[in-house]
């Protein structure tokens, strides 16, 4: 597969390479126990940049976790916290949190947060305190998004943290009538183009990217997953409990899931020492959408493309539903990505069967009801 080097960004000029610097296996020592402790380390097909300073070895430090009171920060924290020291950080309160685990109610923009990386000797950062309701003005999200992201990459460069985990999405790449039918690394991000909600999540992407290369002392890795599952509640997983979802006339995209629980596997295998770069992450395999909701137990209900529009264009101004209509590119185009870059270097690989991922899907919507 080809090298995990950040893509859509300038290379910086060509250097003579220094001889690369032996590291103690426990640099970064995370998810030893809980993520497969004595597996064989991925390997990184290029050498490392060589411009910059180094950071400190971290034989001993926390895992600051951002967005830890969401579905798959709380997911990872009780995963994590029993190997590993865990921070979290959320404006959410935390009220099933183990005790072993701190947490600081705060806002990662404040002045706050660069005193828990000052406090605190941070070895790991996984970023997931991400925006993504559309409903939010485009200025609190890029706000939210954006400057929080830039502060806290701020804070890393200046406190030396040899590891940053960063959890973007397949969609950068968005859904397009000329997309291959699998996108690898590679592929450019447009997913911005007709949908100015993930402008900021492409930014991110794009954000991180360029500390990777800014700062080749930290380890920094970006996780593309496909449509992430589950008992989550997001917009994929609330179309796949509606009894009656909408699907476009003429078209029946090959659709891809991945389970909550794997997306956390993922991060885990992340934060090993040694890896970097950017990895596809998606699920069991691929689905036509028809046969993707009747397995779910939904009865679609096929519109003609204006009919569709003109109705959420609709829905969505009177507040009767979470889905704007420039998803409808979802509905109609592929967007499926190539995970071989992950399996092979990482050795990911999904443990959760479209049939056990569309189970939990489906328990919401029971409990609902």
């Amino acid at each position: 597969m080809a090298n995990p080097e950040p893509t859509n960004h300038r290379k910086p000029s060509a250097r003579a390479p220094e001889p690369r610097e032996e590291r103690p296996s426990g640099r970064v020592p995370v998810a030893r126990g809980v993520f497969g402790h004595g597996q064989p380390q991925p390997q990184t097909a290029r050498p490392e940049p060589t411009m910059g300073k180094r950071p400190r070895p971290a034989t001993e430090g926390a895992i600051l976790v951002t967005g830890i009171c969401g579905r798959l920060g709380k997911l990872l924290a009780r995963e994590l916290h029993r190997t590993e020291r865990v921070v979290g950080v959320d404006r959410r309160p935390f009220f099933d949190r183990p005790k072993d685990i701190e947490h600081h109610q705060i806002d990662m923009r404040r002045k706050k947060m660069k005193d828990i990386f000052r406090t605190r000797n941070i070895a790991a950062v996984v970023h997931l305190g991400v925006l993504h309701d559309p409903r939010r003005s485009e200025r609190e999200r890029h706000s939210w998004n954006i400057v929080g992201f830039q502060k806290l990459l701020d804070y890393m460069s200046q406190y030396e943290v040899p590891k940053l985990v960063v959890l973007s999405g397949a969609n950068v790449y968005g859904p397009q009538p000329n997309n291959p039918q699998f996108l690898t690394e590679e592929a450019p991000l447009l997913g911005a183009q007709h949908f100015g909600a993930m402008r900021d999540l492409v930014e991110l992407d794009m954000l991180a990217q360029g500390f990777f290369w800014k700062h080749p002392g930290t380890e920094t890795v970006v996780l593309r997953p496909c449509h992430i599952v589950g008992r989550v509640h997001n917009a994929a997983s609330n179309y796949l409990r509606l009894e009656r979802p909408i699907m476009v006339m003429g078209f029946d995209p090959m659709i891809q899931v991945v389970h909550e629980k794997d997306v956390v596997r993922a991060i885990g295998l992340a934060l090993r020492p040694g890896v970097r770069g950017i990895y596809n992450i998606r699920g069991p395999g691929e689905m036509p959408l028809s046969h993707l909701l009747r397995k779910a137990g939904g009865r679609p209900r096929v519109v003609p493309s204006f009919v569709a529009r003109a109705a959420l264009d609709q829905l969505w101004k009177l507040r009767l539903s979470s889905f704007p209509s420039e998803e409808l590119d979802h509905l109609r185009y592929v967007c499926m990505v190539d995970d071989s870059r992950a399996r092979t270097e990482l050795g990911y690989e999904p443990q959760y069967s479209i049939d056990r991922i569309l189970r939990d899907v489906r328990r919401l919507r029971y409990q609902a009801a």
